[in-house]
């Protein structure tokens, strides 16, 4: 007998499914922006005094950060990320295991859900990295 699927369940039944099939050659290779883009988040997390929220228990963020390394290495592995973006969603977003949110809560702040949270910081570190990024000088800039 086949029974009916909640969306919920069925969103977390193809992510279990797509972490156990070995990698189909379709995820494209990372760019060293999105590469550096992670590790920022890596870094941000562990530097951020926040704690995060997964399965029942809060971690620090250092703690938090090493297991998602393990996620974003074991994903990056079998080809499964291609940005920033699939990264956030894949391995910081929810656990794999139970379907739950990650959260985030700094200080007495209010508690987050962990996506959004690190979508705000990918795109804070985007928008300084652009204003920061290298512009090589013409003639018309050396003029008073």
């Amino acid at each position: 007998m086949i029974s009916a699927f909640s969306g919920k369940e069925m969103k977390t039944t193809f992510f279990l499914l797509s972490l156990l099939l070995p990698n189909s050659g379709l995820g494209a290779e990372l760019s060293a922006a999105a590469q550096g883009e992670i590790s920022h988040l890596f870094s941000y997390l562990e530097k951020s005094g926040c704690d995060f929220h997964r399965n029942e228990t809060w971690y620090k963020g250092n703690e938090a950060s090493a297991h998602l390394r393990k996620k974003y290495q074991y994903l990056r592995d079998k080809g499964l990320l291609s940005s920033t973006e699939s990264f956030i969603e894949r391995a910081a977003t929810q656990s794999s295991v139970s379907g739950k949110s990650y959260q985030v809560r700094c200080g007495a702040s209010d508690i987050f859900d962990s996506g959004p949270w690190f979508r705000a910081e990918l795109t804070k570190y985007r928008k300084s990295s652009a204003n920061h990024s290298f512009k090589p000088s013409t003639p018309d800039d050396a003029r008073p």
